[in-house]
């Protein structure tokens, strides 16, 4: 049962609405707030075209989208623009992007000439299509919150995955960020965990080589945890892992908060050193039996987060994580 039964009179109305690229989290964040999911029928014209009709009465209601901008992004992103509009047009009184993981966020600034910033680009369709607040979970780049005119909720995983890593009593522990760039996270994780932290440093000729590695710290005989946001490929945990392995580490996790991986990304995630990947359930996967990836749902998290805000209550308390009290979401699979 719910944490938070919506049917009480005090409480305010609120409906919520799932898009086709992450429904089973949607179904999970409703199975929590003990609601039911919004009927919308969206369809694909034979010319690639979306229809969507929102076939509940929203007039004047508190109404949640939840849609994550995974592949096919593009597709998936024009169905959220599509349901808001059609939302924005029934008479609905506010709509909330509940967006669980954000595409385009690597495309937050001009790094070369004659390029996009298409970070910002998303963030004015959104708003245009007609959001009036944004839920989303970790994005790549936290400065894209300022790219938007309107409230964004940004949440974190790391209470979900850091009560599951302190949950396995994983002895000798030290977190390793993969990158520079991820050293602020991998803080964040190592303070939670009261262990020490080490870096990979890197040296890319491209986006999608890497041309050399570095490790900064010491982690012979040590477990390690290697920490990052995202990960497509699984390439850049596998390079460090390896590197790990190379400089003594016994068992090496990785754990992300989105983890986009094709049947390719997983074949080399089971071939490789790394002994697990623990991520969430903000990207819709394939199930895998018997591989190296547990997914924990984050769906508790972003329900507590909607409860709160559909009731204008703080959300605070959800950006932390505090050991000694492990949060009530948690016991949602």
């Amino acid at each position: 049962m719910s944490s938070h039964p919506v049917h009480d009179k005090n409480l305010k109305d609120f409906r919520i609405f799932s898009g086709r690229s992450n429904r089973p989290l949607a179904e999970k964040i409703c199975q929590f707030l003990d609601v039911p999911l919004g009927r919308c029928k969206i369809e694909d014209f034979p010319d690639g075209e979306t229809f969507v009709k929102i076939e509940d009465n929203v007039r004047g209601k508190d109404v949640f989208v939840v849609q994550s901008t995974s592949p096919p992004t593009n597709q998936n992103l024009m169905e959220m623009f599509i349901m808001m509009d059609a939302l924005r047009r029934a008479s609905a009184s506010r709509i909330t992007a509940v967006i669980p993981f954000y595409g385009y966020a690597r495309q937050d600034r001009k790094d070369q000439p004659r390029v996009p910033i298409t970070a910002k680009l998303v963030a004015n369709l959104i708003c245009t299509a007609g959001a009036s607040r944004v839920l989303t979970v970790d994005l790549h780049a936290q400065q894209i919150q300022g790219f938007f005119d309107i409230p964004v909720d940004h949440l974190y995983a790391a209470p979900v995955i850091l009560r599951y890593v302190i949950d396995k009593k994983v002895p000798n522990l030290i977190v390793v960020s993969p990158d520079v760039g991820g050293i602020k996270m991998a803080y964040a994780y190592a303070e939670a965990l009261h262990t020490t932290l080490a870096i990979v440093a890197k040296r890319r000729k491209s986006p999608h080589d890497v041309e050399s590695m570095a490790l900064i710290g010491e982690v012979q005989g040590r477990n390690v945890l290697l920490v990052d946001d995202l990960t497509e490929t699984a390439s850049t945990l596998i390079a460090a892992a390896n590197l790990l392995k190379e400089r003594g580490a016994q068992n090496v996790m990785a754990c992300v908060s989105h983890a986009i991986l094709n049947e390719k990304g997983l074949e080399k995630l089971q071939n490789s050193c790394i002994d697990e990947l623990i991520t969430t359930d903000t990207v819709c996967r394939p199930a895998e039996k018997g591989g190296k990836v547990t997914t924990l749902s984050v769906a508790g998290l972003l329900g507590e987060a909607i409860y709160r805000i559909a009731n204008n209550l703080s959300v605070t308390s959800l950006f932390e994580y505090k050991a000694d009290k492990p949060q009530k979401w948690q016991s949602l699979g």
